[in-house]
């Protein structure tokens, strides 16, 4: 009822522990406080949201496919300012509030991946790829020290953390191919390449690592990767644009 996973269908989980969701089904439907979200199509989902006049989604203003035009939209003030827009972030949120109808895609293929969260949860999302977020979650970005020059090829230091208090919230991010997850016991580390990650548990410490690789005699060369330390969820996208960080 709150995520639309098939409850018919298994989860697939590699020998290495990497988690495969059920895919939603096209038309899957499913509820969230007095609102309901569908998702139609499986090659580039949409997220149609039926808004009760009670509820709120807030997105990056790209993202909106179409709207009732009885649907109103404001703004949404942001924390960062500069920092924000330096960092490759947008500095403009676009608020819809219900009722009404409102349809959200991202332009590239790939799966929705629906995140119901609990009060006093803490997720954090490379930029551009959330897409939307219910109003009852609390929104801002966390800078990760180190990884300045290798998400996104100098893009990535910023990321979107969203924030639940008092009140559940749901969370719908966009993921570029396929999207696996693995949950991190304390103390355990995995590499990552930087362009596949895609979320995060605030409690799993991130930090750029530099792999140092040996070609003949005399050539020095070097892979940067993200190290993920537990306890917690990582989440990663199977495609994602190169950020030509070796060197």
């Amino acid at each position: 009822m709150t995520c639309g996973a098939p409850l018919d269908v298994k989860d697939k989980v590699s020998d290495s522990g990497w988690r495969e969701a059920p895919r939603l089904r096209d038309m899957t439907e499913f509820r969230f406080s007095g609102s309901t979200c569908q998702v139609e199509g499986e090659l580039v989902p949409v997220a149609e949201i039926n808004l009760s006049p009670q509820d709120a989604v807030y997105f990056e203003h790209h993202v909106l496919l179409w709207k009732d035009e009885s649907s109103p939209l404001s703004s949404l003030k942001t924390q960062g300012g500069m920092k924000r827009s330096l960092g490759g972030m947008p500095h403009i949120i676009t608020v819809a509030n219900g009722p009404g109808r409102v349809a959200f895609s991202r332009d590239a293929p790939g799966e929705l991946v629906v995140l119901p969260l609990h009060p006093g949860m803490e997720l954090d999302v490379r930029e551009h790829a959330f897409l939307l977020a219910s109003h009852s979650i609390e929104y801002s970005f966390v800078r990760i020290k180190g990884l300045a020059n290798v998400l996104h090829g100098g893009s990535g230091m910023f990321m979107d953390r969203f924030v639940t208090a008092q009140y559940p919230g749901l969370l719908l991010l966009h993921g570029n191919g396929n999207v696996l997850e693995r949950t991190l016991r304390s103390g355990e580390k995995i590499l990552v390449e930087p362009g596949g990650f895609l979320y995060k548990d605030s409690t799993v410490q991130m930090q750029a690592v530099q792999l140092p690789l040996r070609s003949g005699l005399m050539g020095r060369h070097a892979m940067y990767l993200a190290e993920m330390a537990g306890p917690g969820r990582v989440g990663i996208q199977s495609m994602y644009v190169h950020h030509h960080a070796s060197e």
